[in-house]
């Protein structure tokens, strides 16, 4: 009877420490999980407060300037403004995306997105919403480079983004060093633009490369550029004063079929760039941007440019 009444009682020791076990592994759960595999979305804090976006974007509507941000972080585009499905950089990436613009919305439904990026001042952003979640920025609000770390946050892709800027700040820098080492400290750098039959000299945030060589290599720009152009980002010039605008060496970003006859003008050619071989020529299309597939791209052009 004693051997009887010791085997129940043992029996219910372990019982009850098995019950015990599992509520403890109930409890050791954490209390809160990421439930982003479950639900598909993320929150991104945008400039205009926080907004539910997919995880994993597959079908991504990029209405202005940041389709090559987009594209380098190998997410999906199927719609891209015309300024960007022009661009010969980015035709591996955008040769099955469709053109459009704020006003196509019929069109945008048919490419039924997932996820809509552009400018704040774009149109429509109200009825886009009913589209799709829409995220705009405001163009200089952040720095370049910051820039690209948002949209990598927004795609769900913020270490990526912030491991490419890391990596082509320290080699740009890098290159600037090389190029003084080559040109010396002194010499100053313009870059000017030829665009519907005027001429343009830039900043040092208005893409076309001047993040790269006035922020980074912290090249100097000769003093009427920064009298006239820093604070706006650009300066619209005649051909007659454009010999006061043109520094040691210049940068110029060339439309091909646009009006290039102030290149033909003694003026022109008279300045000490052009004669001394100083003038490095790019194609406008694809130097417009400040995104990384172009910015990789310049700084390669401006490494063998500079460096030849």
């Amino acid at each position: 009877m004693k051997k009887a009444l010791l085997f129940l009682t043992l029996a219910l020791v372990l019982i009850l420490g098995a019950c015990s076990s599992k509520n403890e592994d109930t409890s050791t759960k954490p209390e809160k999980e990421d439930t982003s595999k479950d639900t598909g979305t993320i929150t991104y804090e945008s400039e205009n407060g926080p907004i539910e976006v997919p995880a994993d974007p597959q079908r991504v509507v990029v209405l202005s300037t940041y389709a090559g941000h987009v594209a380098a972080l190998d997410v999906p585009i199927v719609g891209v403004d015309s300024w960007s499905k022009t661009n010969p950089r980015f035709d591996k990436y955008l040769k099955d995306a469709e053109e459009v613009t704020d006003e196509d919305l019929e069109k945008i439904i048919e490419l039924e997105p997932d996820l809509i990026i552009g400018l704040s001042t774009m149109n429509n952003i109200d009825r886009l919403k009913e589209i799709a979640p829409v995220v705009t920025f405001t163009y200089g609000k952040v720095d370049y480079l910051t820039q690209q770390v948002e949209i990598g946050k927004l795609l769900n892709k913020g270490d990526e983004a912030q491991d490419w800027v890391t990596d082509f700040q320290a080699r740009s820098k890098e290159a600037g060093k090389e190029i003084k080492a080559k040109i010396g400290d002194d010499k100053t750098v313009s870059v000017i633009e030829n665009f519907d039959k005027q001429l343009y000299v830039y900043g040092d945030n208005w893409a076309r490369g001047t993040e790269i060589l006035y922020q980074e290599m912290e090249l100097p720009m000769p003093e009427k550029v920064k009298a006239d152009a820093l604070k706006e980002g650009y300066f619209a010039l005649s051909t007659e004063v454009l010999p006061e605008y043109m520094g040691d060496y210049v940068i110029l970003s060339r439309n091909g079929d646009g009006d290039n006859s102030f290149m033909e003008t003694e003026t022109y050619k008279n300045t000490p760039a052009v004669k001394e071989g100083h003038v490095f020529e790019a194609e406008a299309s694809e130097f417009y941007f400040n995104d990384p597939l172009t910015l990789e791209y310049q700084l390669e052009f401006f490494k063998e440019h500079f460096l030849k």
